[in-house]
């Protein structure tokens, strides 16, 4: 499986797209004003303690307060006993399996005798706040590497479930148990398959050193607030994602993919030829059909190739996919054109899952089948699909309704959640993109209208005022930047016949 992956920097926004055969499987944003946190350490304050939700508020210093369970407070007393909280949830974050970390059973104690108010706690975002919950907090600190997650709090040393070949697991055990440090945990990853001992002992000191900086920055600090930040972005794509398996990675921007080969010269040297940067005029995300793509990804509704159509339905408890025949109406018999329009759905469903990055309940709603070989061969397709997923799935078989329910791990908002809002004009029972989305298209339009040598030197945007605003207020930096960049004026004007995700730009002469 061929697999690139193309990193768009534009002004305060950075978006990463995955290809696999050439179609786009997966889509990463991150806006300069809106990071996501997860990955990040913070000096929090119990702010509250909620003993009939066994629960704490956390203040880590931002709007929100984060929200801590008490299986994920630190209790110092039973570091040996927790360290099976590393098995699934906490190691998931990283996306991987082990196998190795001891199974226990641990005796869950009341969050009263964990935690005070008013207390100072050492936490880590495991989730990123979404709508109106906080951000999701554990006092079991893991920091992943390139090829090891080093866990501080922990005495395990475990192996991802995915390296499958015996003697490889044993080899790696052996380097790691040798240089394992007296205190913390190792967990070996996945893309340390085939690593040398060098590579392994040298992302250990890295990981060592860097928990040393956590604990002075701690110790430093007297208010709630940040402790030490993940990398950006692009970076982490670099640290976690890429592997044998990715032959390119495209930058579009001089100084990331400056930045990326530093990276990449210092943790993986064997992939420096492999970092391209994109030099046409043409944008890099429309030269391989990603903006397209991007736009098919928040519809509700998604034809298939024989005319059917799934329809996509997210809610605040679950999301639903809905199989439908459309204008399929088959050759042979009612149940043959039923199977086939289900059996072509599977296919895109485990597609759509992956790229809208679809988390928590998800509820397949197939056509109705009448043979319990045709609902078999469908469950058995969709784990099949499924499996190249790389955030783990739990599927239940097809009931007698013709539904399969599933959970997929949710640790960011959905690709929807994050490109669109509650729209306006219908009392938020439709979508419409947000107004950032619509604020980095124009920016990114006039870029592109910038580099025309033919052009005026003013660029007139007429937009709704709402974009306006934002433009003027909280992306003036921005402009100001294409400004200086491009040496042309960008002049911002409302037009209230405008709707929402309408603009205009025109250029002409000062």
């Amino acid at each position: 499986m061929a697999a690139e992956i193309l990193i768009n920097s534009g002004l305060r926004e950075t978006r990463v797209a995955r290809l696999e055969n050439g179609h786009l499987v997966e889509l990463h944003i991150e806006h300069g004003s809106s990071r996501g946190i997860v990955g990040n350490i913070y000096k929090g304050k119990a702010t509250r303690v909620l003993p009939g939700m066994q629960a704490a508020f956390v203040d880590i210093g931002l709007n929100r307060t984060g929200f801590l369970y008490v299986n994920k407070v630190l209790d110092p007393n039973k570091i040996e006993a927790r360290t099976a909280g590393y098995h699934d949830e906490e190691f998931e974050d990283v996306e991987e399996d082990i196998d190795d970390a001891p199974e226990k059973h641990i005796e869950i104690q009341s969050i009263s005798s964990l935690v005070r108010e008013g207390e100072s706690l050492l936490v880590q975002v495991i989730k990123d706040p979404m709508g109106s919950k906080g951000a999701r907090l554990s006092g079991y600190v893991s920091i992943p590497g390139r090829y090891l997650v080093y866990l501080p709090n922990s005495n395990t040393l475990g192996i991802s479930r995915r390296i499958e070949n015996t003697e490889e697991r044993s080899r790696l055990k052996k380097i790691v148990e040798k240089n394992q440090p007296k205190s913390g945990g190792i967990i070996v990853r996945t893309v340390a398959e085939g690593a040398s001992e060098k590579a392994l002992k040298g992302d250990m000191e890295y990981l060592i050193k860097l928990w040393g900086s956590v604990k002075k920055n701690h110790e430093k600090h007297s208010k709630p607030g940040l402790i030490h930040a993940d990398f950006d972005l692009a970076l982490r794509i670099l640290r976690d994602r890429v592997s044998e398996d990715v032959d390119r990675i495209i930058v579009d921007d001089l100084q990331l993919y400056r930045k990326m080969n530093k990276f990449v010269q210092s943790f993986l040297p064997r992939f420096k030829k492999r970092i391209e940067l994109y030099k046409e005029p043409i944008s890099l995300f429309e030269h391989f059909g990603i903006e397209s793509d991007i736009n098919r990804s928040i519809s509700r509704k998604v034809w298939l190739k024989s005319g059917g159509y799934i329809v996509v339905d997210e809610t605040e408890a679950l999301t639903a996919i809905d199989v439908n025949t459309g204008r399929f109406v088959g050759k042979r018999n009612l149940e043959d054109t039923i199977f086939q329009t289900n059996m072509e759905a599977v296919k895109e469903i485990a597609y759509q899952i992956r790229l809208r990055n679809l988390g928590g309940i998800i509820v397949l709603d197939f056509i109705d089948m009448e043979k319990s070989m045709n609902k078999d061969r469908i469950y058995t397709s969709l784990l099949e699909e499924l499996s190249k997923d790389p955030v783990r799935t739990n599927v239940l078989p097809v009931s007698e309704f013709g539904l399969i329910e599933m959970t997929r791990k949710r640790t960011q908002e959905s690709l929807r959640k994050k490109l669109t809002a509650a729209c306006q004009y219908c009392d938020g029972k439709g979508y419409v993109k947000s107004v950032s989305t619509i604020a980095y298209e124009i920016l990114r339009e006039c870029e592109k209208e910038a580099q025309n040598e033919s052009h005026g030197q003013t660029l007139q945007v007429y937009c709704h005022p709402t974009i306006s605003q934002f433009l003027t207020e909280e992306e003036r930096g921005a402009v100001e930047e294409l400004e200086k960049s491009s040496k042309k004026r960008l002049a911002i004007k409302i037009d209230q016949s405008l709707h929402l995700e309408e603009y205009e730009i025109f250029s002409k002469e000062n």
